[in-house]
């Protein structure tokens, strides 16, 4: 067998691959609507000789000036992983040949690598199974042979020793923080250094054996934070802690990065500044789990922040959000969307979550946000181990019922092994049918995933019917928002209202003929927020503006 330092001759050039996986991309709750295949569907409102024959969602147009512009329109890629700029700022500094490819390409088979390279770098950080990893993988050995894979990131770090056993083409994986090591990796490969001497790595050293060099942290303070030369960067994604203080049972963050470390205020303000001068970020994405912590450093960021020209968005916890000051600050500081786990408003599930917040501060917290300043975006989950039914009409009854705003909803995923809450296993009775698919079938102590996945699209439903101020985010993060520049955050979101509506006509009007007043009523509201449709010709083509 040939070993890694066995290979290294010459300088050697990197493939990065790095994004999120194939399970963030669609919702089965789609299916069957004109949100599936971009917005086209069979079930599209029609009936013969009506004007609304073939309607789709992507005819929808909004007045630009003088034009006028598609309402959809589409973002993807236009902001890369934090992994991926990460990767990318460490290889410009090492004056090393790379090309990215988005993972998303790698599912889609949309993209084929524009050169061959010596090296493959492999994000997990949101690979949570074994067929994900294995597919990624195929995809490197039939695009990339010979080459050396590397991988890095959360799932590698927590399975790494059953990663090396059964994935014999893994050659190496970078645990932990890859700033210092990946350098002296490529300087290894290289010739000019020995793997040994680099830190933080797992080296395969037979079919099924590998040794590990010394772990090491870096100090996030004194480490240079991601630079990108003069290269421009409108958005920038951005990390100020690694590891999480909290200890929820859903989240294996904690122990992929067991010690807590995180940035000074004063260096997120000078890196912030530097990345809107040298780069001319205008938005910077906190992609950290829980930017607003500790408090300390939170309250000098907001002394701090309001003399930086940038707008930015960040992941909190609800108990942050004490009351409508707190929001007001935010906004001085140019905060403009907030994140928020609520994840269940029973407190009982709160409690079975380990989530250490209470749903009087998820209330609290929805009171203060509701028609402020700072646009904010909860979510919740459906099917924790341990949550019943009437557990979860909490839950149901506030969405349904008092929600306002953005929010996500999703069933209960058992996908992630390295989850703390399969440590409950036995208490909570949790049974997976398959391991290989774990989401396929799954039974806990409160319900079963079909029990789940019922209860999900009753809310859903009832939400979109019923609510006209909360909205489902779901469609929307594949298109540039707001969808109508001008508008106000509440208009837009009756947009989006809308737009919901309309497109899941199929499923919710089953009759053609009801489908079609349907679609003209909803049409008719758009209009009044300035959108309107195509009309079409028999042969499809789009025609003037009605």
């Amino acid at each position: 067998m040939t070993t890694p330092t066995q290979r290294a001759t010459t300088k050697k050039s990197v493939l990065v691959l790095a994004g999120e996986g194939p399970y963030f991309k669609n919702s089965s709750y789609y299916h069957g609507t004109m949100f599936d295949r971009g917005g086209t569907h069979p079930l599209a409102p029609e009936y013969p000789r009506h004007p609304l024959g073939g309607l789709r969602l992507t005819d929808l147009r909004y007045r630009d000036g003088a034009r006028w512009s598609p309402l959809l329109r589409p973002k993807r890629g236009a902001v890369p992983h934090l992994t991926s700029y990460t990767l990318e700022s460490i290889l410009l500094a090492a004056e090393r040949p790379f090309e990215i490819l988005d993972l998303l390409d790698v599912w889609d088979l949309n993209r084929e690598p524009a050169a061959h390279h010596d090296v493959v770098f492999l994000s997990t950080t949101f690979i949570c199974d074994r067929r994900t990893l294995t597919r990624a993988l195929d995809w490197i050995r039939q695009r990339c042979g010979g080459a050396l894979v590397v991988l890095g990131g959360q799932y590698s770090n927590l399975k790494y020793d059953r990663i090396m056993r059964v994935h014999p083409e893994v050659d190496i994986i970078v645990r932990g923080d890859g700033e210092e090591a990946i350098p002296l990796l490529l300087a290894a490969l290289d010739g000019r250094g020995e793997l040994d001497e680099v830190p933080n790595l797992v080296v395969r050293t037979g079919p099924e054996t590998h040794r590990q060099t010394p772990f090491r942290y870096i100090d996030l303070e004194a480490y240079p934070s991601p630079g990108f030369g003069r290269l421009q960067r409108p958005v920038v994604p951005y990390e100020s802690m690694r590891g999480c203080p909290f200890s929820c049972r859903f989240c294996s963050f904690p122990m992929a990065s067991p010690r807590w470390r995180y940035k000074s205020a004063e260096k997120i303000a000078a890196d912030w500044a530097r990345y809107h001068e040298l780069n001319g970020a205008g938005h910077i994405r906190a992609m950290d789990s829980t930017f607003t912590v500790p408090p300390r450093r939170m309250r000098q960021l907001l002394d701090l922040l309001p003399a930086v020209d940038v707008t930015w968005e960040a992941y909190t916890r609800a108990n942050v959000i004490t009351g409508r000051e707190t929001v007001d600050r935010l906004a001085e500081a140019h905060c403009a969307t907030l994140s928020i786990g609520f994840e269940s408003m029973s407190p009982k599930s709160l409690d079975l979550m380990h989530k250490q917040v209470r749903a009087e501060h998820n209330r609290r917290a929805h009171e203060a946000l509701s028609d402020g300043p700072v646009k904010y975006r909860c979510s919740f989950m459906v099917g924790y181990p341990g949550e019943a039914p009437e557990d979860y009409e909490l839950t149901h009854e506030f969405l349904a019922g008092e929600y306002t705003g953005h929010f996500m909803l999703s069933v209960f995923s058992m996908t992630d092994e390295t989850m703390p809450v399969w440590q409950d296993a036995e208490r909570l009775g949790i049974h997976v049918d398959d391991f290989e698919d774990p989401d396929s079938g799954w039974t806990h102590a409160g319900m079963d995933h079909t029990t789940a996945r019922k209860l999900h699209r009753r809310t859903l439903d009832e939400v979109r019917l019923r609510n006209d101020r909360a909205v489902l985010l779901l469609w929307q993060t594949d298109y540039h928002t707001p969808l109508v520049p001008g508008l106000s955050v509440k208009e837009n979101l009756w947009a989006e209202k809308l737009v919901e509506r309309l497109g899941m006509l199929p499923v919710d009007v089953p009759d053609p003929r009801e489908r079609v007043d349907a679609a003209a009523s909803l049409l008719d509201s758009l209009e009044l927020l300035g959108v309107r449709a195509t009309n079409h010709s028999p042969d499809g083509r789009s025609g003037e503006m009605a």
